[in-house]
């Protein structure tokens, strides 16, 4: 077993992991141990990883198999990487940048997202996250009722059609692959279960959930703004801020993040895998 030193942040949601080289091969029992961790703490994050390409697929992969990640194009030989890069002269805002857990409107979407950061710039570039479980148990009663045992309908159409790719302006780092495949729905329970902690979490987010099953779209469009408002309050966000060689890893089935920005002028570089998930339920 590891000798880890965890530092957790408030409310024990995310957590500074120290003690371990993630570029080695590591045991069935050490990759458990940071499983429990990852389940306890949603968010966990590693200083001074340096991976090779090869290594960070090792890592993704001791958690699972590959996600699929649909509409953005992959490193040339490393198709389940993505590189999340930005130039110091691009305009377009940041990629991922609103709310999301990532893939939503998948039938399986990823258990885990995996980042490793490669350049990242003096100022900004801080990425966000909400507590999903929070959110559930400190949402008020009436809401709690308006949702209990409800489906919330999942679309990438917002991101990822044509016309919403046209509309957000031209990204030069980043190849984009629009399709018709993105006006599909699929429908998910707005409160979902955590398939090995047990955990209920409020599971929905502004950019994929696009309403709610049953309901009209004025009264859905309300009361997801009201879910959303609750989501977003400052105490159940964690701002991560980066450093080179920092490898994160969060856990999709609780956790929203946002991409932040106020960089203009520098490169960030970041590659990220996802480890594939299960029908929410």
């Amino acid at each position: 077993m590891l000798n880890l030193s965890v530092t957790p942040h408030a409310d024990d949601f995310a957590a500074k992991v120290q003690g371990i080289q993630l570029g080695t091969q590591l045991s069935r029992d050490e990759v458990e141990q940071l499983r429990e961790l990852w389940h306890r703490y949603q968010v966990l994050y590693f200083p001074d990883q340096p991976l090779t390409h090869t290594q960070l697929e090792a890592f993704t992969r001791a958690f699972g198999n590959f996600g699929h990640n649909p509409y953005v194009k992959p490193l040339k030989n490393h198709r389940h990487i993505l590189e999340i890069r930005r130039e110091p002269d691009e305009e377009v805002v940041p990629f991922g940048s609103s709310w999301h857990s990532d893939w939503s409107f998948q039938v399986r979407p990823p258990s885990a997202t995996i980042l490793h950061a490669k350049v990242v710039p003096p100022i900004g570039g801080d990425t966000h996250f909400v507590d999903g479980i929070r959110a559930l148990e400190t949402l008020p009663t009436d809401l709690l009722r308006q949702i209990e045992g409800r489906r919330s309908i999942h679309s990438a159409r917002k991101s990822y059609s044509r016309e919403a790719v046209q509309a957000g302006g031209q990204r030069t780092s980043m190849t984009i692959e629009p399709n018709n495949d993105a006006w599909q729905t699929k429908l998910h329970p707005i409160i979902r279960t955590h398939p090995d902690s047990g955990r209920r979490a409020l599971w929905i987010n502004p950019v994929y959930t696009i309403g709610i099953e049953g309901m009209a779209e004025a009264e859905s469009a309300d009361l997801l703004a009201r879910l959303f408002e609750h989501m977003l309050q400052p105490g159940l966000i964690y701002q991560h801020q980066w450093a080179e060689n920092m490898l994160t890893m969060w856990d999709n089935r609780t956790v929203l993040h946002s991409a932040k920005g106020g960089y203009a002028g520098y490169q960030r570089i970041m590659h990220r895998t996802t480890v594939a998930g299960s029908i929410p339920v």
